[in-house]
């Protein structure tokens, strides 16, 4: 079935996943190889993305975990480093997104990131063009895959569950779409989901850029 509307994931769909070496700015405020830091850096993300952490506990509790000692007044860097991290838009999703709208589908992001990722993006012009809703997990407080946050970007489309595809980069997400009764599918790269996604759900092809 062709579906009614797409929800996009921000980190590893919208976004490219940052390579290990964008992290050692982050890591060497703590004295820790970029290797060291990442299993660090996600391990409570959830929370963090939730709103349920401030920046200051979770950076501590990074430090804690390193065994380092931690310097609250490096906070606002690591803040400012981490939302580089996420900064290279994959323009070809962002512009297929805005074709399906045109073309009557409905669309919506549906991501977990902190606040200062958040207020960024909604910042950074013509980023949110081409969306209908943004569900934000720091917004509302719930994470991926908690249910709640998968309730709420059903009802910002306005679309019955099983009318919308969910792309995410992480099978836990998928799951938890799919137990919302969306369809979803693991997002890996923009080729592999022309060749195999797209086609199977009857979506409309990406526009030519040279027709663009």
């Amino acid at each position: 079935m062709s579906p009614k509307g797409v929800l996009f994931d921000f980190g590893g769909v919208l976004c490219f996943h940052p390579s290990e070496e964008r992290f050692a700015p982050i890591a060497a405020i703590f004295g820790l190889t970029a290797r060291e830091l990442i299993p660090l850096f996600w391990a409570r993300r959830v929370e963090y993305d939730a709103g349920r952490l401030e920046a200051r506990e979770y950076w501590s509790g990074v430090a804690q975990a390193a065994g380092r000692r931690f310097e609250e007044i490096a906070v606002p860097e690591l803040v400012r480093l981490e939302v580089e991290l996420w900064s290279s838009f994959d323009e070809r999703v962002l512009g297929w997104a805005a074709h399906l709208r045109s073309r009557g589908f409905k669309t919506g992001i549906l991501s977990n990131l902190p606040g200062a990722l958040g207020e960024k993006l909604r910042a950074t012009p013509g980023f949110l063009d081409p969306f209908d809703h943004v569900t934000f997990s720091y917004e509302i407080g719930s994470a991926k895959p908690e249910p709640a946050i998968y309730r709420d970007a059903i009802g910002g489309l306005g679309l019955e569950p099983g009318e919308i595809l969910f792309l995410d980069d992480r099978l836990e997400n998928v799951e938890g779409a799919r137990s919302a009764g969306m369809l979803a599918e693991l997002f890996s790269t923009w080729e592999e989901f022309l060749e195999e996604t797209l086609v199977r759900y009857d979506l409309p092809m990406p526009v030519p850029e040279a027709a663009a």
